[in-house]
């Protein structure tokens, strides 16, 4: 753990060279470090989003958290970005993997990287973690509870995005994957079923799911936190990432 850290907005360059928003938090010091892109939720780039990305700082890496939607508006505030991507149905698969290879970029050009990055997904993010994992050469993927990736969403849903699980032969590091059994999206017997296909491949990955916890689990400010389900979480994730992300 580190108390000293640097953290604020910083702009990347994403797919097709847009400009985006980011932020960055990074420890104080020169020791080499691996780097952690943090894709944030459906309800877009905020507060607790931010601070995820400095609690992975406060671990030793640098850790960035791009804002998929910047391409709303300079000077639109983060909940109208969000609300205008959320219309459109979210952010496209192919401008994704390029926004994730860009932020990546960032950090492996800060001094001190080791060039090992990391990915880590939240809800919409979850499935966008995994996707970045089977287009990107990367080292580690977290995926948390990302629904999606076996089946299409209902008719219904906002968010406009295809299965991915065809493309699982394509992944390209470790996935850890921390689901909720009480969960909808992704259900149970769709974490069953990528798990099963990742066996089948011959994947390194290892899945989690924890009773009693449903979607977004992890986010303290809602009524879904589970406190002993977050907590086992977080343990996984620093554990995950010491192993794959070490110099």
């Amino acid at each position: 753990m580190t108390d000293q850290m640097q953290a604020g907005t910083v702009a990347i360059t994403g797919h097709e060279g847009a400009e985006l928003e980011a932020y960055l938090a990074r420890p104080l010091g020169d020791r080499p470090r691996g780097g952690v892109v943090v894709i944030h939720h459906l309800p877009g780039y905020d507060e607790g989003t931010k601070q995820i990305t400095r609690t992975f700082a406060a671990r030793g890496y640098a850790a960035i958290c791009p804002n998929l939607y910047s391409r709303e508006g300079k000077g639109v505030s983060p909940d109208d970005q969000a609300a205008a991507a959320r219309a459109k149905g979210g952010v496209p698969d192919e401008q994704l993997v390029g926004d994730v290879a860009g932020a990546a970029a960032y950090l492996n050009s800060l001094e001190g990287a080791n060039g090992r990055i990391g990915v880590i997904g939240y809800c919409s993010g979850g499935r966008q973690a995994f996707l970045a994992a089977v287009s990107l050469d990367i080292d580690a993927a977290v995926d948390c509870y990302g629904a999606f990736v076996v089946k299409e969403p209902p008719a219904e849903f906002p968010l406009k995005a295809g299965p991915l699980i065809a493309k699982a032969g394509d992944l390209s590091c470790p996935l850890l994957g921390l689901f909720g059994e009480d969960d909808q999206f992704p259900a149970p017997d769709e974490v069953a079923e990528l798990d099963a296909e990742l066996t089948r491949l011959g994947k390194e990955h290892e899945f989690h799911s924890y009773p009693g916890a449903g979607h977004a689990f992890f986010s303290v400010e809602r009524t879904a936190y589970r406190p002993e389900a977050a907590v086992d979480g977080w343990k996984r994730i620093f554990d995950f990432y010491g192993r794959h992300l070490a110099s």
